[in-house]
């Protein structure tokens, strides 16, 4: 049976209780745990031992990671996370740079050691999709993807991931009406039937 780790990346800080990505990680985890998929979470702004986070990404067919975005950054714990165990992974997340002294300009970040691993993102958002989409508007059309998530993806790639489709929530504090909070639920679910059905093994 396929292995997914699932890494909440919400945390409780002033107004924001983490709430939202706590509730995403269990819709998850109960998700693939129904589905015969094997699970293990972690939740960044708890402790954590870096070593067993080092296993849990060389243990998992994918990573799931949940994460609000904050001032158009991951929030600093699941970057903090990030920081520590990759720079601890050496030898078993990642081999090195990928170059060579002889040729250096070429073949940086493919020395990771997890290929023929996936991983997936979700972003929640107090910004309406609309920021992202229409002309003039803050994001300059530019998407979630390319834009504030690129050095996150790039970070999965240095690492041998390969990215599975992700899914985005906006304007879930002003906007979260039970009606689109509906919505939202299952619409995900969808989106995970789709991306976890061919992973079953």
């Amino acid at each position: 049976m396929a292995k997914v780790f699932i890494i909440n990346g919400g945390q409780v800080f002033d107004e924001s209780k983490g709430l939202f990505n706590k509730l995403l990680a269990e819709w998850t985890g109960d998700f693939l745990e129904e589905n015969g998929f094997e699970v293990r979470i972690t939740n960044t702004g708890d402790d954590f031992d870096i070593q067993q986070e080092v296993e849990n990404f060389t243990w998992a067919d994918v990573i799931v990671v949940h994460t609000p975005i904050w001032w158009f950054q991951v929030p600093y714990k699941l970057k903090q996370y990030v920081d520590l165990v990759f720079q601890n992974g050496r030898g078993k997340i990642y081999k090195s740079d990928g170059r060579s002294r002889t040729n250096p300009e070429i073949n940086y970040g493919t020395g990771g050691l997890l290929q023929g691993k996936q991983y997936m993102i979700t972003s929640s958002w107090n910004a309406p999709e609309g920021a992202f989409t229409l002309k003039d508007e803050l994001m300059g059309q530019t998407a979630v993807d390319t834009g504030v998530l690129f050095g996150f993806h790039i970070a999965m790639k240095f690492v041998g991931l390969t990215k599975l489709e992700g899914f985005h929530f906006y304007d879930i504090v002003k906007g979260l009406t039970p009606k689109r909070f509906e919505a939202y639920h299952n619409n995900y679910i969808a989106h995970l039937k789709r991306t976890f059905e061919p992973l079953k093994k």
